[in-house]
């Protein structure tokens, strides 16, 4: 298969058994997953990124190309599962987040935690998931050093997206608080406590 354009899709060929879909941003990705896993296309895997899903696993690269033409954005968040994270506001960052949101502390606890947030795609670690939903306007850039060290359950952001560390680790995002929920437990039916199209609200201790 060659590179294919679809009316929202791009296509490219990955490997013998792989295809990469292109789309326009994050929330299309995870409704064209969404969407294929409902449609049960034949893949063996479907993983959505920031602006692609893989689809791993295909037999037959042309007849997926010709059964992702049946698929429109739907314009609507997933309807997962709700999860609540506990968390105790005292990052490192609260007063950088503060100050490029123009209010306080308090301010910065209660616009986080107003957001229903979505599980867009995992990646970095194991359980970490790239929540969507801030507000454009509330974005905030990185850090210019990364720490070489982040605490498990740490909770941060980055540009337009939240997330929450799974385990220790380098980071760069910028540290609101922490949590003792497990984001990761291979020991568990569902190891990822946040996979895509899960909404999470966070929840002030």
């Amino acid at each position: 298969m060659n590179c294919t354009r679809l009316s929202t899709v791009h296509l490219h060929p990955v490997g013998r058994s792989a295809v990469l879909a292109e789309v326009a941003d994050a929330a299309e990705a995870l409704d064209l997953a969404t969407w294929a896993r409902s449609a049960r296309v034949a893949a063996v895997e479907v993983v959505p990124a920031a602006r692609t899903v893989l689809f791993d696993g295909v037999d037959d690269p042309v007849a997926l190309a010709a059964r992702l033409r049946g698929w429109r954005p739907s314009g609507e968040l997933p309807a997962g599962d709700r999860v609540e994270v506990p968390v105790v506001y005292d990052g490192p960052d609260l007063a950088f987040v503060a100050e490029a949101w123009g209010t306080d502390r308090d301010g910065v606890v209660a616009r986080h935690a107003a957001v229903e947030y979505v599980a867009a795609f995992c990646g970095f670690a194991p359980g970490f998931s790239y929540l969507s939903g801030l507000p454009p306007e509330l974005a905030v850039p990185r850090l210019e050093s990364p720490r070489a060290r982040v605490p498990a359950g740490s909770v941060g952001l980055a540009g337009g997206w939240c997330g929450v560390y799974p385990t220790a680790s380098p980071g760069g995002w910028r540290l609101l608080g922490r949590t003792d929920a497990t984001l990761w437990d291979p020991e568990r039916d569902r190891p990822a406590l946040l996979p895509p199209g899960t909404r999470v609200v966070f929840v002030p201790r």
